[in-house]
């Protein structure tokens, strides 16, 4: 809306011809792209297709009237290199407003330079309205979306491991709805990919990488969940094993701390102790159940919560790595103790527990 009101403005005070163009080309470079990354990637492709389709119409207008069949042979020739070259790649856009440009500037073919000089200025300076109102005004980054997106399923992949090593049951409907909000959000993630990648701060790689890790978490809690209560005789040998408990809430606590670390834009420095499975070894592997078959959960059990810690810690390595990852702006602007309160809650849960060793 602001960036059509400033077009509105220039073209009302300059009194410009053929103004309304400045308009639909400010409209088609902001529409339904709210990233900025979209829409600078829209908005150059649109300056380079209507600078090179407004010189081609130029140059056809320049022929003597005489050759007046040059211009809807040349206007179509044009038109087909340009979408033949674009065709198969990402920068069909532009061999979009290349014809829509071109189609504007030779008009109805009378050789008026005024009216193709006009027309092709409209289109540049509504393009170049949208993409500085854009870049300017309160803009709105796929990067940080993807930020907050994974600060936001690290606290939710916090809060169902630490509340599976307090449940006294199997799922509840609060932690499905939580992992089916989690994988949500990665779909989400993935359709920011584009949109991060135009903005220069992250490459595709290092999205997949994020996204792949954040899956794998939630696959690996996921099979925790169902682990933890195959049997009876299973889920008493895992409570009998010493320290294992206080190993998964600091755990939860690494997540949780590792979530606020990447809301608020800080550099990620954080130490992801790893689980100590041979000290439950002896347990684990001499589980059987009363009919004196050998009990596999426990082992599989413990696989998995050193599974889920590694993973942790590689996310935290890849995450540390990205040098444009952390924000000061968002440093500075985020609300600490929202972000702290959330962390506070899995300490709570920890004191609070009656089984915590």
């Amino acid at each position: 809306m602001l960036a059509l009101m400033i077009t509105f403005g220039v073209i009302r005070i300059f009194e410009i011809p053929h103004s309304s163009w400045a308009l639909v080309s400010t409209v088609m470079v902001m529409g339904n792209l709210p990233h900025i990354g979209g829409v600078l990637d829209k908005g150059r492709q649109r300056l380079l297709g209507t600078a090179l389709g407004a010189a081609t119409g130029l140059s056809l207008i320049l022929f003597p009237p005489a050759m007046h069949l040059l211009i809807p042979v040349g206007s179509l020739a044009a038109i087909g290199v340009a979408t033949w070259l674009t065709f198969s790649n990402r920068h069909g856009y532009s061999g979009l407003m290349f014809a829509i440009s071109l189609l504007l500037v030779i008009g109805d073919g009378s050789h008026d330079m005024d009216i193709g000089l006009w027309r092709a200025f409209d289109v540049l300076l509504g393009t170049l309205v949208g993409i500085s109102v854009t870049v300017l005004v309160l803009p709105q980054k796929a990067t940080d979306m993807m930020r907050f997106m994974l600060s936001e399923n690290l606290d939710r992949l916090a809060r169902l491991f630490h509340a599976h090593t307090t449940a006294e049951a199997a799922l509840d409907v609060d932690t499905r709805a939580l992992l089916k909000a989690t994988s949500s959000a990665l779909v989400k993630q993935r359709g920011l990919v584009d949109a991060i990648h135009r903005e220069g701060r992250l490459n595709r790689d290092e999205l997949d990488d994020i996204i792949s890790l954040q899956r794998r978490m939630v696959s690996t809690i996921e099979l925790l969940l169902e682990t933890h209560w195959t049997t009876r005789e299973g889920h008493d040998r895992i409570q009998a094993m010493e320290g294992l408990r206080s190993e998964q809430h600091r755990l939860a606590r690494d997540l949780g701390t590792l979530a606020f670390q990447v809301r608020t834009g800080q550099p990620i420095a954080i130490t992801v102790t790893q689980f100590d499975l041979q000290r439950h070894a002896e347990l684990a592997s001499s589980a059987r159940s009363d009919e004196g078959r050998i009990l596999f959960s426990p082992s599989g059990y413990l696989w998995l919560n050193r599974e889920l810690a590694r993973l942790t810690s590689d996310l935290v390595d890849r995450l540390g790595g990205l040098t444009r990852l952390p924000s000061r702006r968002l440093h500075r602007a985020s609300n600490r103790k929202w972000a702290r309160r959330d962390i506070a809650k899995i300490d709570k849960g920890k004191r609070d527990d009656p089984r915590q060793p």
